[in-house]
């Protein structure tokens, strides 16, 4: 007798996608890749691994970034696309500083003496370069939140002839309120306050380090780091985001080589000057 209505639709594996399930993938520049929600086709020009997210250009020269993850299609058939997880081998020899690096020493128990940034961002970028030589020299870095309170941070520590003070300030230029702020405790005997031109230290990683051939220009009235992320088309919904951003961006630094000589002639400045004494 002829089954006038067809198999049990509900036998095999009747939850398969038409095009199949997705498959992981690493993301690779030059892959051609599709939005699936949006149509959007283009080949993966940038993988920004720490943003998990990648740029497509498609025929029409039209570039849009993409969250990496699920949702796209690669020859017709769904992905996952991950970023690759391969690290390069650091040289040991030299610190990041480009100094000739110690073996086997031990960080000295930290110096009365202390360098002071203005937030976490140029801490971490401190650390990342000159860390290794700042543990041999026992030089602690810590950061203000702020150069706003700088007078009162100045008296609070008080800076002596073995207890001398270093501050790296932002935007120290001409007319600037760092400069008015600088200004009232420069000076002083044994605290030595200098400073490089840029809005934020995020500026002082040379640009081409992200494949940029300049930093954008944010107008005034737009918060800074929300305005560069906008402009690079990061996300930049929340604070999160702008703390992934600048993960990305540190990620960039292996070396002194990879920032401006403005900010690198600063650091060094406070290092030999928190040094001199001991």
């Amino acid at each position: 007798m002829v089954d006038r209505y067809g198999s049990d639709v509900l036998s095999g594996d009747w939850k398969v996608p038409p095009r199949g399930r997705s498959v992981e993938v690493v993301a690779e520049r030059g892959m051609v890749i599709e939005d699936a929600t949006t149509g959007f086709c283009g080949e993966i020009m940038v993988i920004e691994k720490d943003l998990d997210m990648m740029i497509l250009e498609d025929r029409s020269l039209t570039r849009r970034s993409f969250p990496l993850g699920p949702g796209y299609l690669l020859d017709g058939q769904p992905v996952v696309l991950r970023p690759a997880t391969s690290t390069p081998v650091a040289d040991r020899s030299r610190t990041a500083s480009g100094s000739r690096a110690v073996v086997g020493a031990r960080a000295r128990v930290a110096l009365p003496s202390r360098i002071y940034v203005e937030g976490r961002h140029d801490a971490e970028l401190v650390e990342k370069v000159w860390g290794d030589d700042l543990r041999v020299e026992g030089v602690a870095v810590e950061y203000l939140g702020g150069i706003d309170d700088l007078v009162a941070v100045v008296d609070g520590f008080d800076p002596g002839p073995r207890r001398r003070l270093g501050v790296l300030v932002d935007h120290l230029v001409p007319g600037s309120k760092e400069t008015r702020l600088a200004d009232k405790v420069s000076g002083r005997p044994h605290v030595l306050v200098v400073g490089h031109p840029y809005v934020d230290v995020w500026q002082s990683v040379k640009p081409d380090r992200l494949g940029m051939s300049t930093w954008p220009v944010i107008p005034r009235g737009t918060e800074w780091k929300y305005g560069i992320c906008e402009s690079l088309g990061w996300p930049h919904a929340d604070q999160a985001d702008i703390a992934r951003a600048w993960k990305h961006i540190l990620s960039r630094v292996d070396s002194y080589a990879d920032l401006e000589p403005q900010f690198l002639g600063r650091v060094e400045e406070l290092i030999d000057f928190v040094t001199a004494q001991h």
